[in-house]
């Protein structure tokens, strides 16, 4: 059975800091492409970023250089720094792991990331 579980959200003071975590089980980790989504109260989900199976990494225009994604595929996990956040990046925050060739698409349930003074 496949679970990707979400951790490390919570409330931050604009240009604080935080690390999202995405622990995943019940699949080959390293054949998928593994993102982070995010979706703003009244806004539809938006890609933040994602790091491809072959290790290539892309961002949205809005988080280039303030957010990294990386892995541990040891521990099966994909992280999201998220440094000099800002009010915008107020969001619920969705793992995903994705693999066209096997048409498969995982979802966690989500972390919520408040930043606000």
């Amino acid at each position: 059975q496949v679970h990707l579980v979400e951790s490390g959200g919570g409330l931050v003071q604009p240009g604080g800091s935080l690390r999202l975590s995405c622990a995943a089980s019940g699949f080959t980790f390293i054949a998928y492409a593994m993102s982070w989504y995010r979706q703003a109260p009244g806004k539809e989900r938006e890609l933040v970023a994602t790091t491809s199976a072959g290790g290539g990494t892309n961002y949205a225009d809005s988080v280039k250089g303030r957010f990294t994604i990386s892995t541990n595929n040891a521990e099966n996990t994909v992280y999201l720094q998220m440094n000099s956040l800002k009010s915008e990046d107020t969001a619920l925050y969705y793992c995903n792991a994705g693999n066209n060739v096997l048409r498969r698409d995982y979802w966690g349930k989500g972390t919520l990331v408040i930043v606000s003074s």
